[in-house]
């Protein structure tokens, strides 16, 4: 009798977990619906703005055309092909500037951010240049380096790198000072010091970095395609900017954003694994 009463016992309280962690998931699939719905309460209010501003001829169409006409053209685009080849040579520039800036910008800010010699000699250097905007080099670059590939690199490496490069130093220098001092006193081997302590330490203020700098570099693929390119989704705005084929150029700009929002999206799934610690 009493094994009877303690097995029904187990089976109640199991039954309340269950039924506690089933309304857990319930609430954050409700919460996860709430806030992506509460997202696109404002894109869906702008165009619907569009359309009715089109409907009643509110819209001068050589200054901004209809968003059906915008639609036809972008459903045009990725029919035809031109669209996605556009945009398959811009993201692969973008990648391949977003990678070397990335890798060389948390190596040296680890060096700097560990010397302090480092960052007094590096200081004035890194100030001097941070500041210039990427778009001020392209003179200079396509007098050293031309219109080919790597000039338009060089240009995303540049929009890219010193963010990257002033995240890593900032969280390396604002790490927790205890911690550190218990590293010191336990004789942590330099290599071991740098990454179980320093870097996990500074990851989120790395990906902050990385995720500013990617559409810096979006930015940096855009002005160079425009300024010196035969190809990409810059050379298409710029070349339909020239024949007042706004629609294509409307196009070509959402077309960034959304391949930007979803690159942005994949780091943001990466850096929340690797940062799940810090949750």
């Amino acid at each position: 009798m009493q094994m009877t009463i303690r097995s029904l016992s187990f089976y109640r309280n199991n039954s309340k977990g269950e039924t506690k962690s089933t309304n857990t998931s319930n609430n954050r699939l409700f919460t996860a619906l709430g806030s992506s719905l509460e997202s696109c309460i404002l894109p869906a209010a702008l165009i619907l703005f569009w359309v009715g501003a089109g409907a009643f001829g509110k819209l001068n169409t050589i200054v901004l055309p209809s968003f059906g006409t915008v639609v036809d053209t972008f459903w045009s685009g990725i029919t035809s092909g031109q669209l996605l080849a556009a945009l398959a040579i811009s993201i692969r520039r973008v990648l391949l500037g977003y990678l070397i800036s990335s890798v060389l910008g948390i190596v040296l800010g680890i060096l700097i951010g560990l010397s302090r010699h480092a960052q007094r000699l590096t200081g004035l250097l890194i100030q001097v240049l941070r500041p210039i905007p990427p778009i001020a080099w392209i003179p200079l670059v396509i007098l050293w380096m031309g219109i080919g590939e790597n000039s338009k690199v060089f240009l995303i490496f540049l929009g890219g790198f010193f963010t990257v490069l002033i995240n890593v130093i900032d969280g390396i220098r604002y790490t927790d000072k205890k911690l550190t001092e218990v590293a010191w006193v336990m004789e942590t081997p330099k290599f071991k010091y740098i990454t179980r302590l320093v870097i996990p330490a500074a990851l989120p203020s790395i990906f902050t970095g990385l995720k500013v700098a990617l559409g810096s570099c979006w930015t940096c693929v855009v002005a160079a395609e425009l300024v010196a390119s035969t190809s990409g989704i810059g050379y298409m705005i710029s070349n339909a900017r020239n024949f007042g084929q706004m629609d294509v150029v409307i196009v070509g700009m959402l077309s960034i954003g959304l391949v930007g929002k979803l690159m942005d999206t994949i780091l943001n799934a990466i850096g929340k694994r690797l940062l799940a610690w810090n949750a």
